[in-house]
């Protein structure tokens, strides 16, 4: 009983010891990713358009008990592959593309009908070319200016972090087609 009590705590000592060189070496948390970071302000415009011979934004999933006077319907989920350009007009400077999914995930539309959205941003345009930015949560899209998390990106923008501010230019409930314009702050190395 003796020998196995030693062994315990020789194990126990021995274990301490790797944890506190391994502290050393390789802290828990470091302040070193606050440090050296720049802002940039992204502004842009999103064209997501549902209807015509070439829609960019299609519905994928309906519920089967779609209420016909809603906007959107709780569960539908739409999936779209959408210009991203530098003014509201389509015909604008276009700055890259936009895929990702939104859905309504809120049973209930009052005060604001709520989306779920997933948006990755990929810029082919200037010095971001080549780089993303990820966008991902709640968009209560009735409310006139919503805020949305910036959780990455990649390219110019890797370890980005920030927060997005969405404005909707123009909405057309009969077809659904909407150009918003995002306002992207971005906090990047």
């Amino acid at each position: 009983m003796a020998k196995t009590c030693q062994l315990v705590m020789l194990s126990l000592l021995s274990f301490s010891a790797f944890i506190s060189v391994m502290a050393e070496h390789q802290p828990f948390m470091s302040n070193a990713s606050l440090k050296g970071k720049k802002q940039t302000h992204l502004r842009f415009f999103w064209h997501d358009t549902l209807s015509g011979s070439n829609p960019t934004s299609i519905t994928v999933a309906k519920p089967s008990n779609a209420n016909t006077s809603a906007v959107f319907d709780f569960g539908f989920v739409n999936v779209f592959d959408n210009p991203i350009t530098e003014g509201p007009e389509l015909e604008s400077k276009l700055l890259g593309r936009s895929q990702g999914f939104y859905t309504d995930a809120s049973q209930n539309t009052e005060p604001f009908q709520v989306l779920f959205s997933s948006l990755n941003f990929a810029f082919t345009e200037g010095k971001y070319n080549g780089s993303t930015v990820t966008v991902l949560g709640r968009n209560p899209i009735l409310s006139t200016v919503r805020e949305m998390p910036l959780i990455g990106g990649s390219g110019v923008f890797r370890f980005a972090e920030g927060y997005a501010l969405l404005h909707t230019h123009r909405f057309n409930p009969q077809t659904r087609d909407a150009i918003v314009e995002y306002n992207i702050y971005v906090w990047h190395y």
